[in-house]
């Protein structure tokens, strides 16, 4: 499975900013003045409070939630013996990091229409958005070519036409097949759904600012609960086909998406209930754990997705009003920066370090759990360089070029906010 990164634009005006959406680095220093900026549909009216500051704690979270699936990805390589303590331990900690997709779906939702500019031509919004997503995408993709050439990509469709143009394309989850939806770099399925999203947001954003703001707090429930009942569609089903409806087709997957774009609304027109952040966050670990004790379509999405419907407004209050949180620091947003990255290019950095070493394909190499570890944690250097080096030298120029930006975007110097 792969999961998909956040991806839209900062939200600071006048300047916009995961591949997949964007959230502001940097939070105005408490008590500062705000200006009402204009909403995403039109003149700010009476009902839109809070501004468009920076969001920094969503950036730094991208990161955390980018390395559970990092973790999703180590665990199911096997590197220890089946039924070890360590196999255990990872399995417990990192077993559901799937749901960190999730969060990336609903984050890029909120983000894109926290970010949104009134009047921008979709053609424009589109450019962004693929600007933002398919460098990394190509340049991934080119390297999972090779990790096929080489035999370190475990797809079996390989490098056939079926495989590689719906990839390039980046249609593959509409098909069911897992050779296709899985093909190449493993983690672009989620992209798939990403631009499904983003071709349908203009037309989801003009039905979303004529909502008028008694409507939105219903429309959230109506999206969470249609997102919870979707595995009753699914009763009868074969447990593949169950899987791909939901958790990797984009017509499906919308909904969160479509959530985060109500919770943004909520919180623009000052209607957010203001949930504690810590309360978000257990109900999160608490929904987590509980996934591995509930039926398996049942845990796909819908265990999490009110904790991280809560969690993502929680956090992005706290950094309106100026509160510091352990995402909003600076090392936490500059990792929060290269995350898009980090998810791109960390299962092709596992594939090629298990291929260097002759990990056996179908069972654990003969190691000591400290060799295990020590490889571990080289997979994750090895990612972390890679996708600095990807963010650095692709993401991050290309970025301003395709987008036709000019210069440096404003806030953190030289960087910028979060992405889904």
């Amino acid at each position: 499975m792969t999961e998909a990164i956040p991806d839209a634009d900062p939200v600071a005006p006048p300047s916009t900013a995961v591949a997949p959406a964007t959230v502001p680095s940097q939070a105005p220093p408490p008590g500062a003045a705000r200006a009402r900026p204009a909403g995403p549909a039109g003149p700010a009216g009476p009902e839109e409070a809070p501004a468009r500051g920076r969001l920094p704690s969503l950036t730094g979270l991208r990161f955390a939630a980018a390395f559970l699936v990092f973790g999703f990805h180590l665990q199911v390589a096997h590197l220890f013996p089946a039924g070890s303590r360590g196999d255990l331990l990872l399995g417990r900690v990192f077993g559901h990091g799937a749901i960190g997709v999730s969060f990336f779906f609903i984050l890029s939702g909120y983000v894109l229409t926290w970010s949104a500019r009134p009047g921008e031509p979709a053609a424009r919004t589109w450019r962004k958005r693929a600007a933002k997503v398919y460098p990394n995408h190509l340049v991934s993709a080119l390297a999972a070519l090779v990790a096929v050439a080489g035999g370190a990509a475990s797809a079996a469709g390989g490098a056939s036409a079926g495989i590689v143009v719906p990839n390039l394309l980046l249609v593959q989850s509409w098909s069911n097949d897992p050779d296709v939806y899985y093909g190449l770099n493993t983690v672009s399925w989620s992209l798939s759904c990403e631009a499904f999203f983003y071709l349908l947001f203009p037309w989801l954003l003009r039905g979303l600012t004529r909502l008028g703001p008694k409507a939105l707090w219903p429309s959230a429930a109506v999206l969470t609960v249609l997102t919870c009942c979707l595995p009753l569609v699914t009763r009868g089903w074969s447990e593949p086909t169950a899987y791909w409806f939901l958790y990797v087709l984009p017509a499906t997957r919308v909904t969160e998406f479509c959530l985060g774009m109500v919770l943004a609304r909520i919180v623009r027109t000052g209607q957010w209930i203001r949930f504690p952040v810590w309360a978000a966050g257990l109900l999160l670990v608490a929904a987590y754990v509980a996934v591995g004790h509930l039926p398996t379509r049942w845990g796909y999405v819908a265990v999490t997705v009110v904790p991280l419907a809560l969690l993502i407004p929680a956090l992005a209050t706290a950094d309106l009003a100026g509160r510091r949180t352990l995402w909003s620091t600076r090392r936490a947003v500059w990792l929060g920066e290269v995350s898009f990255a980090f998810y791109m290019t960390h299962q092709l950095v596992i594939r090629f370090v298990s291929k260097a070493l002759h990990v056996p394909a179908t069972s654990a190499p003969d190691w000591g759990a400290a060799q295990v570890i020590a490889v571990q944690l080289g997979m994750l250097a090895g990612s972390l360089c890679a996708a600095w080096l990807l963010w650095r030298i692709v993401e991050r120029p290309l970025h301003e070029l395709l987008r036709g930006g000019t210069g440096r975007r404003r806030g953190h110097p030289g960087r910028s906010g979060t992405t889904a």
